[in-house]
C-alpha cells in the first residue's frame, strides 16, 4: 500500500483580504504577520482580522500560520507570551518563530514551525530542530535538491518548508546585518531597509572601477514551478510563496498558477496527496510574468549557476512584449505577437542600462500612443510591467473554492430527512416533519434542482439522491429552508471535526551542534540564552542588535560577484585582471570590502572602517 504524505501549497497575506483570496485560489495554508514581532513590521494584524481568516480557512481545512519571527527583547517576552495565547485562542494552527526564548514562555499546545530566519541550511541543525520539538522547518532558500534529501533522509519525520516562488534575500536569512549597521533598522526585528537593492560602484584595491552605479547584490525572484516535483521527491511537503508584502492581485495570480501545477503532479503521482479541501474554479488563466518580478531564476536548487542576479534593475520588468519597430511623431508601433490595452504600463533599459517606463494612452493594433513620448529606439526590447485589461480581471472575484458534497433526500414515518456527506466524510441529517402528500406533476426533476442550489455556499452538489416511494409534494420555500439549515449543519460538523493539532514542546536537554555562539545566533534576551546553555552551548555572545562586534561579517552571500563577472577561481579558472580586495561603494560614499570564502563557497560582506 502506497504511502500517501500531504503536499502543502503554502501562500502569503499581508492582510485579511489577501488571505482569503489566497484560500479561496487554493492554497493549504496562509501565513500571515502577528499584531506584533513579525518580521514585516509593516505587515502586521488585527487579532479580530487572524480571527476572521482562521474562521474562513478551518472551513476547507486549510491552515493558518502566524510568523512571531523577530528576535526579541527581555521585555517583550511578556507581551509576546499574552499575544501567543490570544492567537492560540483565535484558532492559529502554527506559529513561526525565530527567537529560542518564545520556547521558554507559558504556551498553548500550539505547534511552532521554524523560520527560515534561523539559517536552517545542514542536516545537524534540522535534526537539532526536530529534536527539540519543531513541528515544520523553514529550509534556507539556497539548498540544492541534493542537500534538501540529505536532510529528509535525517529527518524523515520532520516536516520540511521550501520557497518556491518570490523575492530572494541575498544573504542567508537570519545572517544579515548590514540594515542594523548602516541604518539602525535590524532584518532579525522586522525592519529591513533593503540595502541589497540599492545601487554601487564596484572598485578594486588600487581604485579602478569594475562596475559603475549597478545594483550588484540584487537578485532576480525565485521560480520553481518547473522544479516542483523534483523537490517533493527530496523531500519537500511544504511549498511557501514569499510575499507578504505583495498587493491582492499578485496572491491571486501566483497561488492559483502553483495551484494548477501542484494538482497536475497529485493527479499522476498517487503518494503525494492534498492537504485540504476543495476544488477551485478560476475565471482567469494565471500568468506568472502577469506579477511583480525582477525576471527569475531557481537560484542554487540545481547547483551554482550565472542567471540569479539582477544587476540593472531591481525593479519589476514584467513580461517582454516585442521591440521597438519605429518611431514616430506620437507614437510608436512594436515587433512582437502581444496585445496591447489601453492604459498599459511598459518599461525599457536604455543604452546606459538605467530601467525607463511609459504609460501607454491608447492603442491602435501595435501603434502605441504613449502619454509622453519616451526617448525609446528601434530595436529596444520592451517589457510590460503593469497590464491594465489582467489587473482589470483581477480586481474582481477572480475564483470560487467549493467542497464536494452528496445529498440523499428519504422519507420516514413521519415526514422526510436529508442527509449531506462532503468529501471529506462529514455526515449531517436533518429531519422534516411533514405530512405526505401526492404531487399533481412529478415531482423528481424540481426535487433535485431545489436541494442542489448551493449558491454562495462553500459546497457544490456532485450528486443528488431523491429516494421516495411516491411522487410526493414538497413545497419549494420549504425545501429551501431545510436545504439552508442542512448548510449550516455541516458547517458547524466542519468546525468541530476540524483536525486542530496539539503540540506541546518536549523539555529536551539535546546537545546543539556546536558549544559556541557568536552574534550569528541572534541571541537578543535571557530566555533565548538559557535555553542554549541548557542544550550545551558554553559561551554566547549577544545579538548584534544588542552588542555590534567590531569587524564583523555583514553579509554571507552564497551570491558571488567574483563568479558573477567571471573570474571564479573554481569553476571559470579564469584569473581576474582587477587587483583584491574589492570593495562595493554606496551611493553616499561608504565603503564594503568582499571577502571570497573558496572552502564555504560564499561572498562576505563587510563594511570598510
Amino acid at each position: 500500500m502506497i504511502r500517501q504524505r500531504p503536499i502543502e501549497l503554502l501562500a502569503p497575506a499581508k492582510n485579511l483580504e489577501c488571505g482569503i483570496e489566497a484560500i479561496n485560489h487554493g492554497a493549504d495554508a496562509v501565513y500571515i504577520g502577528a499584531p506584533r514581532f513579525g518580521a514585516r513590521a509593516a505587515a502586521g494584524n488585527s487579532l479580530e482580522d487572524i480571527a476572521a481568516l482562521v474562521q474562513h480557512a478551518h472551513v476547507y481545512n486549510a491552515r493558518i500560520y502566524v510568523t512571531v519571527n523577530t528576535i526579541l527583547r527581555d521585555e517583550e517576552l511578556k507581551d509576546t507570551e499574552a499575544m501567543i495565547w490570544d492567537l492560540y485562542r483565535a484558532g492559529v494552527d502554527a506559529l513561526i518563530i525565530q527567537d529560542m526564548g518564545i520556547t521558554r514562555l507559558n504556551l498553548p499546545p500550539i505547534p511552532l514551525h521554524a523560520s527560515t530566519q534561523m539559517d536552517n541550511r545542514t542536516v545537524q541543525k534540522v535534526k537539532f530542530l526536530a529534536d527539540v520539538g519543531f513541528r515544520q522547518v523553514v529550509l534556507a532558500r539556497e539548498l540544492t535538491l541534493d542537500e534538501i534529501a540529505k536532510i529528509h533522509a535525517a529527518c524523515p519525520d520532520t516536516l520540511l518548508e521550501v520557497f518556491v516562488h518570490g523575492a530572494l534575500c541575498v544573504s542567508y536569512s537570519g545572517q544579515c546585518y548590514v540594515s542594523q549597521a548602516c541604518f539602525g533598522r535590524s532584518a532579525n526585528r522586522g525592519e529591513c531597509a533593503q540595502f541589497c537593492r540599492l545601487g554601487f560602484d564596484m572598485v578594486d584595491a588600487d581604485g579602478k572601477v569594475i562596475a559603475r552605479n549597478k545594483h550588484l547584490l540584487s537578485l532576480k525572484d525565485m521560480n520553481q514551478s518547473e522544479n516542483l516535483e523534483a523537490l517533493l521527491d527530496a523531500g519537500a511537503s511544504s511549498l511557501k510563496i514569499e510575499g507578504r508584502l505583495k498587493d491582492v492581485s499578485y496572491v491571486k495570480n501566483v497561488t492559483a498558477y502553483y495551484r494548477q501545477k501542484l494538482d497536475a503532479i497529485l493527479k499522476r503521482r498517487k503518494e503525494y496527496i492534498r492537504a485540504s479541501s476543495g476544488t477551485v474554479k478560476l475565471a482567469f488563466r494565471p500568468q506568472l510574468d502577469k506579477s511583480f518580478s525582477r525576471g527569475f531564476t531557481d537560484y542554487f536548487v540545481h547547483g551554482r549557476n550565472p542567471g540569479i542576479f539582477s544587476f540593472d534593475t531591481p525593479k519589476s520588468l514584467g513580461e517582454e512584449v516585442g521591440t521597438v519597430k519605429e518611431i514616430r511623431g506620437n507614437y510608436l508601433t512594436v515587433a512582437g505577437v502581444k496585445s496591447f490595452s489601453n492604459g498599459d504600463g511598459l518599461c525599457y533599459l536604455d543604452e546606459r542600462g538605467k530601467l525607463c517606463g511609459f504609460r501607454v494612452n491608447w492603442v491602435d493594433g501595435n501603434k502605441l500612443y504613449p502619454q509622453e513620448m519616451p526617448r525609446v529606439k528601434p530595436k529596444t526590447r520592451l517589457y510590460r510591467n503593469f497590464d491594465q485589461e489582467f489587473e482589470r480581471v483581477m480586481q474582481k472575484k477572480s475564483a470560487e473554492r467549493k467542497i464536494a458534497v452528496t445529498l440523499r433526500l428519504e422519507e420516514n414515518n413521519f415526514g422526510f430527512t436529508l442527509s449531506v456527506t462532503d468529501e471529506d466524510d462529514n455526515r449531517i441529517s436533518l429531519a422534516m416533519p411533514r405530512e405526505k402528500e401526492l404531487a399533481r406533476t412529478p415531482q423528481l426533476e424540481n426535487l433535485k434542482n431545489q436541494l442542489s442550489k448551493l449558491g454562495n455556499t462553500p459546497f457544490e452538489a456532485e450528486s443528488v439522491e431523491i429516494v421516495l416511494s411516491d411522487n410526493w409534494f414538497i413545497p419549494s420555500s420549504e425545501l429551501s429552508d431545510l436545504r439552508r439549515r442542512a448548510v449550516e449543519k455541516l458547517l458547524e460538523a466542519r468546525r468541530i471535526n476540524y483536525p486542530r493539532e496539539v503540540w506541546r514542546v518536549p523539555e529536551t536537554h539535546h546537545a546543539f551542534p556546536a558549544q559556541e555562539l557568536t552574534y550569528l545566533g541572534n541571541v537578543m534576551n535571557g530566555a533565548a540564552a538559557a535555553f542554549y546553555h541548557d542544550h550545551g552551548v558554553r559561551r554566547i555572545a549577544p545579538a548584534f542588535e544588542k552588542e555590534a562586534p567590531e569587524k564583523a561579517v555583514l553579509m554571507f552571500c552564497k551570491h558571488c560577484l567574483r563568479y558573477s563577472m567571471g573570474w571564479c577561481p573554481v569553476h571559470h579558472k579564469v584569473r581576474s585582471p582587477y587587483r583584491e580586495p574589492y570593495f562595493l561603494v554606496s551611493s553616499d560614499g561608504k565603503r564594503f570590502r568582499l571577502q571570497f570564502d573558496c572552502k564555504l563557497c560564499q561572498m562576505k560582506v563587510y563594511a570598510e572602517e
